[in-house]
């Protein structure tokens, strides 16, 4: 690369992927294939429009690889239609609230503190700015969702759109639950589904595509694509949402972006995808585990998916920031997290969240997963103990050593 400043900068950063533990829930390693058709010269090219319907000459080729994005969506998913040119998970969001919304239309989405994501109505996302946003929240002992309160909410606010799924809920969701609930107040139904689309696609979560009107998802994450958006909808809203995908709230799409999605769903058909995602599944498991033993309270006491919350400031009295600060020095990467009824201001929580996908893709197994729960409790422990830390470092670097960074 001929600009030294940035290429170094890149390379300092392969460095420390290749040197950390990265446990945040949200990031995941991608194939070669995916990097090679991300960096390729169909960035190159405008496409504003949808195959054989461009504002532009010369897209020929580009309305193969577009189309060919599509079907595999449609076929990964058994979605009646896809739209796979948003360029992140919130602006497919925003799409669907284009498309079937008006300003200050009522919506009902889950609680931030609960799992929810910013732009189900927390106050600051164009989403709680544009609509009135009302929130359901979680059961305060068991910390999962309580129907019966989200059906009293719903009836309470009669939401022209009801929104589930999560950012940092590790429990599974009964999406037919919710599509009752919609169907009785008289809602549209939307599922982000971003964090367990990949669960979704083998089989190992269940499905919101047969109950949601809309399904919203990113395609890295468990999905282990580049990073970018998708929606699913019912054929009878196909037209509606193109258009204000675009020209509604995008112009050109990032074509050398959908041809990356093309192969991350042509790579989620593939028989090992399901193996991956099993060992997802295992590896938090051990993490739990692990964690558990060394006297850790892990919110809602397990998880169904990819991810876990950990309640760092009752089980070893540090803020969320803290010990994500902490571990960072050890070559740990998470990040602080609210959990349910969080005390603690946003800035700080009381928690954090942990995923497995990531290093499942680096090639760690349930062995290696139990051990990080030990140097995590060890670390969080003794947060000043510098010398222990040093120590925890160099297991660090040993259970890393040899391991790419996708295979």
């Amino acid at each position: 690369m001929k600009d030294i400043e940035i290429g170094q900068l890149i390379a300092k950063e392969k460095e420390r992927q290749l040197t950390h533990i990265e446990l945040i829930a949200s990031e995941n390693f991608v194939s070669d294939d995916i990097l090679e058709a991300a960096g390729s010269i169909l960035t190159n090219k405008y496409a504003e429009g949808y195959p054989s319907k461009r504002y532009y000459g010369g897209c020929e080729y580009i309305d193969q690889i577009e189309t060919i994005a599509i079907e595999r969506a449609k076929k990964l998913f058994n979605a009646e239609h896809a739209n796979v040119q948003p360029h992140s998970g919130s602006q497919a969001n925003m799409g669907v609230y284009q498309a079937i919304l008006n300003h200050g239309d009522v919506v009902l989405g889950m609680d931030l503190s609960a799992g929810g994501h910013l732009t189900h109505g927390h106050p600051l996302s164009f989403s709680g700015i544009n609509y009135e946003f009302h929130s359901y929240k979680v059961d305060p002992i068991t910390e999962c969702i309580d129907y019966d309160e989200v059906r009293n909410v719903a009836l309470k606010y009669k939401p022209k759109l009801i929104v589930c799924g999560a950012s940092s809920y590790p429990r599974f969701i009964d999406f037919k639950k919710f599509k009752e609930i919609a169907d009785e107040v008289g809602a549209y139904l939307m599922v982000d589904m971003a964090h367990i689309a990949g669960l979704v696609a083998v089989g190992l979560h269940p499905s919101p595509v047969p109950y949601a009107d809309f399904v919203t998802s990113t395609t890295h994450k468990t999905l282990r694509g580049p990073r970018a958006g998708l929606i699913l909808c019912k054929e009878k809203y196909k037209d509606l949402l193109d258009k204000r995908i675009f020209p509604g709230i995008q112009g050109g799409p990032l074509e050398h972006i959908i041809a990356a999605k093309a192969i991350c769903f042509k790579e989620a058909m593939n028989v090992d995808f399901k193996v991956y995602q099993k060992q997802v599944l295992d590896n938090v498991q051990a993490l739990i585990k692990s964690l558990k033993e060394e006297g850790f309270r892990i919110v809602s006491g397990g998880s169904d998916n990819h991810l876990l919350l950990v309640d760092v400031k009752k089980s070893c009295g540090i803020t969320g920031k803290k010990a994500e600060t902490i571990l960072d020095t050890i070559n740990i990467t998470c990040n602080k997290n609210s959990i349910p009824f969080d005390q603690e201001k946003p800035a700080y929580c009381s928690g954090i969240r942990l995923g497995s996908a990531a290093m499942t893709t680096r090639g760690f197994n349930c062995d290696d997963f139990y051990k990080v729960g030990k140097i995590i409790a060890k670390c969080l422990k003794n947060i000043d103990d510098k010398k222990l830390h040093e120590e925890l470092k160099q297991e660090v670097l040993s259970l890393v050593k040899d391991k790419p960074l996708h295979k």
